[in-house]
This record gives structure tokens, sequence and C-alpha cells, in this order.
């Protein structure tokens, strides 16, 4: 079955959805890198998503989740199969003490909601750059808060199709790990329970916590935010500092002379250049401290050539 009959069949299934044949995913990713998808396809609707999750399925067809891309790094030859972006899928609802929000909503949009209602513990999460179902996979945190905090349940869709509605416990969140990730499962919507708090000291912290963001990360460059994450007992930032790595990287790709754990597309990048300078990193610091770096980010789709230096 060619990737020119999924679109006829989608279309017939998507009523409000958006499909696009051989779209490239730069124009959806954070790090602006990435060759095309074969079919990328932006419901509109819940149902919409689980019908092609359920037909990619049921014709042995790969699918990818983007999310908001970013938190990934997408090859340069592409991703073979379906992209499933769910950017529409943003609905964010406040009522008392819960939020409910779907899938593609901001993360930082959900924080910014209970701040404007006057709720407070979603704080940490005002300069996170992930969406929801990304921030539910990885559970997401940031100045000492994280999502498994705040979170009731989510309602995900598995690779078979089925429909799920996970409770906290059944989540399973650790340091950026879920049982979502661990299952490939799609985050349809989330929902969060907060508690009242005093408005000028909610304002306070989200304009204290967004000025450390903008004064530490390169947030003027395209990136994939933390490239990896915590070592235990170490920072990886201080490690990759430490190595006198900062300024250093593969063709338009640089180690971010503002936080060391941070990788920019400085000079028009390929991912090859990302995905390089990544390796270069790494390497050095098992070099130096005998550490192994663990990606936070996910690199994903196919090499355009063979300049992949590991």
């Amino acid at each position: 079955m060619s990737k020119h009959q999924w679109f006829t069949d989608l279309q017939t299934i998507l009523q409000e959805g958006i499909l696009k044949l051989d779209e490239p995913l730069c124009k959806y990713t954070a790090t602006k890198l990435g060759g095309a998808a074969d079919l990328l396809v932006m419901p509109n609707t819940i149902e919409e998503t689980v019908a092609t999750v359920r037909y990619a399925y049921e014709h042995h067809i790969p699918l990818l989740l983007l999310g908001n891309g970013s938190n990934m790094v997408v090859r340069d030859g592409g991703v073979r199969g379906i992209v499933l972006h769910l950017k529409n899928l943003n609905t964010i609802t406040v009522d008392g003490t819960s939020i409910h929000a779907e899938s593609g909503a901001n993360i930082i949009d959900v924080s910014r909601a209970a701040a404007a209602n006057g709720l407070t513990g979603f704080e940490f999460a005002c300069g996170i750059p992930g969406s929801v179902g990304g921030a539910m996979a990885m559970n997401a945190g940031a100045y000492g808060g994280e999502i498994k905090d705040i979170i009731v349940q989510s309602t995900v869709v598995t690779k078979t199709g089925e429909v799920l509605v996970l409770s906290k416990e059944e989540l399973a969140l650790g340091y950026r790990q879920s049982i979502i990730a661990d299952e490939g499962y799609f985050v349809l919507s989330s929902d969060f329970e907060l508690v009242p708090g005093v408005q000028e000291e909610i304002d306070a912290k989200v304009a204290d916590l967004t000025f450390q963001r903008e004064s530490k990360q390169p947030l003027e460059y395209p990136s994939a935010g933390s490239v990896f994450k915590r070592p235990p007992g170490y920072f990886a930032g201080k490690l990759i500092q430490d190595c006198g790595m900062q300024g250093k990287g593969h063709g338009g790709a640089e180690v971010s002379t503002k936080h060391a754990g941070f990788i920019i597309n400085k000079d028009n990048a390929t991912a090859t250049d990302y995905v390089n300078t990544i390796n270069m990193v790494k390497a050095e610091v098992k070099k130096t401290f005998g550490v192994e770096l663990e990606l936070e980010v996910k690199i994903v789709g196919e090499e355009k050539d063979a300049s992949i230096i590991k």
C-alpha cells in the first residue's frame, strides 16, 4: 500500500483534519531540522486521532507521534510512514482547582492558565517548551517540580487503537520516564489537580523562573532543549562544560556557550551536524570522566547519507 493510498483512505476518515504528503518536518521541530514525512496527519479531534492510530495499526504502517517537536531530532532522511502531529488538539479547561488539557496544548499555556486562575503548583512548567503529551511521556520537570506532583490521570490510545484512562499510579512516572514512553502510548488528554494560591506569590514565582530561564538558556537559537538526562551524582551540563566543549560542534550545530547542556542550531545546521555534535559530546565526557551520558532528546528518522560520526 502506497503513501498515496494512505492519503486517500484517511481523507475519508478525517473530516476536518489536515493531511500533507512529503511534508518537511523542519517546519515542525524546535531545532528547525528534519527531512520529510511520507504523510503528516494533523487531526482536529480526539476521534480523528484515535481513528488514525487504528488505521495505521490495521494496515501495519509505521506511526510516529511528533508532539510539538521540542524534544526530538528528526534525521535528514525524514520519516517513513505516518507522522501524527497533535497541535490542533489544544483545548485547556479550568474548573475550580482542576485543569483538563488536550495533548497538543503547550505545557507553558497550561501553566499560564493555572496562574491566571490563582492556582499554584504548575509554576515550574512556565518555561518548559513542550506539549502536554510530551510532558506526560517524559514526566517533564524543572526548578524542583514535576508533572507527577500534579497529575490526576491521562487518557491515552495504545498502538492498537484502544483508549485507556490511566491513573497517576498507573502512569508510573519517574525521572524522565513513564509507562507512556515505555509502551508507546499516545496521550489524548490529561487532568491536573492544583490548590488555590496567593496571586502575588504565584506571579512573583513565575517571573523569577522566567528570568532564570531566559538568563541561563540559549533561547535565541533553535534547539531541542536539554539534550542529556542528569547522570546519577552529576550534572550533564557541568560535565560538558568541564570538558571544554562549549562553542564546539559540527557544521552549523554547536554546544551552547550559554548553557553546556544545550546544543543549538547556530548556523543552518543539518540534523547530521546536530547528531554528530551529540556523539562528539558523549565521547568526550566518557573519555574524560568515564560517565556515559544518556539522551533526553529522541532521535528519529532515517539518515540521508553515511556521514554520521559514531
